[in-house]
Order: structure tokens, then C-alpha cells, then sequence
């Protein structure tokens, strides 16, 4: 493992659905970190992941009450993807696998992003950016095409 890594802790309510639906959208299961409080989904080989978490598991690790995501999100997880297409793709392939979006696509030329609610409510962003925006700025994108 990488000196830093990042792991998000979602709470969820079926492990075995938000399994299901994090695999949906092109994500893998890492066996060694699961069991039946929590999932370890790879998202980006030995960098990042998402720990699917029983709620029950995920209060044992704060004094606070849990809220419902699904009612009062407080956290959006933005994913960007190599192409458009590939965001297309994951929305849709999480749209199948139960999740929702609640709002429309958002197309600012230089970035594309699209939203999806898991079922438990937690909130994923996908997104594209133009890569001299990613490396320059956006205003370097509008300065080559104008």
C-alpha cells in the first residue's frame, strides 16, 4: 500500500445490495477486508476505496447519532472518469443497479458531471474534465477555443 490512501466510510443499510450496486457501476470487492459488518470496495487499486459499512458497525466509531444520507446528505464523493462516456456509463449502470439521480447533468464545456444517489442515499459524482482544464486552469480551455 501506497504511503497515503484514502478509504470513504459509507454507512449503509444492506450490505449485500450496496454491494451489489458498487459492483454495478464497475467497482471490485476486496475478499481479504470483508465481512459481514463491511465491504472494502476498490476503487482505484492500492489508492482509494469505499468501506461499505453495516450502520451498526459504523456507529462503534463515533459517540455522535448516524444521520439518514437519504434525507440529509452531508457528503458528496466526486469520481472523476477518463471520458464522458465512462460517466454516462457508470450512471447508468448505477441507475440500473437501484441508485437515482436528482438532478440533471451539468455541462460546463471544460468539466461534465452527473450525480448518483446510491440506495442508502449517499451521493456520488461523476465527472469528466478536459485535461488541459485539469492541468492549466479552465480558463486555459476557453483561451484555445476562442
Amino acid at each position: 500500500m501506497p504511503a497515503t490512501a484514502m478509504f470513504v466510510n459509507l454507512p449503509v443499510t444492506d450490505l449485500d445490495r450496496a454491494k451489489a450496486f458498487y459492483t454495478a457501476i464497475g467497482f471490485t470487492i476486496n475478499p481479504t477486508f470483508t465481512d459481514h459488518n463491511a465491504a472494502c470496495v476498490v476503487v482505484e487499486q492500492d489508492h482509494s476505496a469505499f468501506m461499505l459499512l453495516t450502520r451498526d458497525f459504523f456507529q462503534t466509531f463515533t459517540d455522535l447519532p448516524i444521520g439518514d444520507n437519504a434525507v440529509n446528505p452531508s457528503v458528496a464523493v466526486a469520481l472523476f472518469m477518463g471520458s464522458r462516456e465512462e460517466v454516462d456509463t457508470s450512471v447508468a449502470d448505477g441507475l440500473a443497479a437501484g441508485g437515482s439521480e436528482a438532478r440533471p447533468a451539468a455541462d460546463y464545456g471544460f468539466m461534465y458531471q452527473r450525480q448518483l444517489t446510491d440506495p442508502d442515499g449517499n451521493v456520488l459524482e461523476f465527472g469528466w474534465m478536459d485535461p488541459v482544464a485539469a492541468e492549466q486552469g479552465p480558463e486555459a480551455v476557453a483561451s484555445r477555443q476562442g
